[in-house]
């Protein structure tokens, strides 16, 4: 067996940012990837993801703002821009508890901000966003727009660059503790062949539930839900006012559901609006769609942009998956067991981590090497937190403010 320092598993960004930190590191590594390089089976690839500080919970803010650093460091050693800048702006009634949170953590972690009335917003963005009576926004300088396919490329390509070696259409079906050396892990493919490495972490997505069960019997409690991403036409003579570097934001809304967009980029002339949320599914035997377009979501494009858009149907729509857990945040931790620190796993990043990514890739690749990540509390993405619901999976996702089908 070829031996690595580090062996990841899982070539989406987590894992492809993760390979990128550890073979500039000077570790030899190894990134396996069950399908095709930036397939689009699962959560890394498509157009446009938002980055923002603008959180409810504080403990993501030190993360994000990690992330921007490390996202301008990245893409110039590749010498190509992933990530382009915008305002970010966050929208909902007044006494929203989630959108209070976030004006706190502005706040409490001293990011630049502006909270608006009505008046204010249509003068902010002169005309091309209005809000309803009672409601308030959140205007934040640090936005942004992250290209996901090409971040990916971007870090595999990087990784490479220092080092690592990258397969893919390998499916690994099994990690064991290598008894014989008394340390360290095989990695065992459906292929037959077999890998040995001193550490090993697991960043599966939407197979990260299949894949750790199978290997420690753990049913970590993550939903795959595929999600509906939907772009709408801007109309004629309008186009220019909801594009990109023309002082439109990212933005989001806490009303129910929670409604999220991009400006005018990927596709010119249409606009990224789409509802946080998807429906559970098996990431083997997904339905592809077609999803349903909530009449609530047309409303909110026909009053919010006051007509300048065409709400009426999308104009094109892609699909995606979530890897959702029952609290939305990030699974980060040891595998435990027999495997102690031997294996970190990534996951369950519930539609919010890949603006992240940079700043995962650098804690799970700390975690690998030393048994810490500095300058991160991880305790809010322990596996241990879920131990007071057994399964998991068995919780009503449905209970949760605009995700799943009781909100589309």
């Amino acid at each position: 067996m070829e031996e690595f320092d580090v062996i990841v598993v899982g070539a989406g960004v987590m894992g492809s940012s993760t390979a990128y930190q550890l073979a500039k590191r000077g570790r030899k590594t190894l990134l396996l990837e069950q399908f095709d390089f930036l397939h689009h089976r699962g959560s890394s690839h498509g157009e446009s993801r938002t980055i923002r500080a603008t959180y409810p919970e504080d403990y993501y803010c030190g993360m994000v703002k990690e992330s921007y650093q490390m996202w301008e460091e990245a893409q110039s050693e590749i010498g190509f821009r992933v990530y382009f800048k915008a305002q970010q702006f966050d929208m909902g009634p007044a006494d929203a508890k989630s959108l209070l949170s976030v004006v706190a953590t502005c706040q409490n972690k001293d990011v630049p901000h502006q909270v608006l009335n009505r008046q204010q917003v249509a003068d902010k963005f002169s005309g091309r966003i209005d809000i309803p009576d009672g409601w308030i926004g959140v205007s934040c300088e640090h936005g942004g727009v992250i290209k996901p396919t090409k971040a990916v490329s971007m870090f595999q390509t990087l990784a490479f660059k220092y080092g690592a070696f990258l397969k893919d259409n390998v499916e690994v079906n099994g990690i064991t503790k290598d008894a014989a050396k008394g340390g360290g892990v095989i990695v065992s493919t459906a292929g037959g062949e077999k890998f040995w490495g001193r550490k090993c972490v697991i960043t599966a997505g939407s197979w990260m539930k299949k894949l750790v069960k199978t290997v420690s019997g753990i049913e970590l409690p993550i939903q795959p839900l595929e999600t509906n991403v939907c772009y709408w036409r801007i109309k004629e003579g309008h186009e220019s006012k909801y594009a990109i570097g023309n002082d439109f934001p990212t933005f989001a809304s806490y009303g129910k559901p929670y409604i999220y967009g991009t400006p005018s980029l990927e596709y010119p002339g249409l606009i990224k609006v789409a509802v946080h949320g998807g429906y559970p599914c098996d990431p083997d035997k997904r339905p592809w769609g077609p999803g349903l377009i909530p009449d609530s979501l047309k409303q909110w494009i026909e009053e919010t942009f006051k007509g300048l858009v065409d709400s009426n149907a999308p104009a094109a729509t892609q699909l995606c998956v979530y890897s959702m857990t029952p609290d939305e945040d990030f699974v980060i931790d040891f595998l435990g067991g027999e495997f102690g620190k031997d294996v970190v796993i990534g996951g369950g990043f519930s539609g919010h981590g890949f603006k992240m990514a940079p700043v995962i890739g650098r804690i799970l690749g700390d975690l690998a090497l030393t048994g810490e990540a500095n300058g991160v509390e991880l305790k809010h993405f322990r596996i241990a937190r879920f131990q007071d619901n057994p399964g998991g999976n068995v919780k009503d996702f449905e209970d949760q403010v605009g995700l799943l089908t009781s909100s589309l």
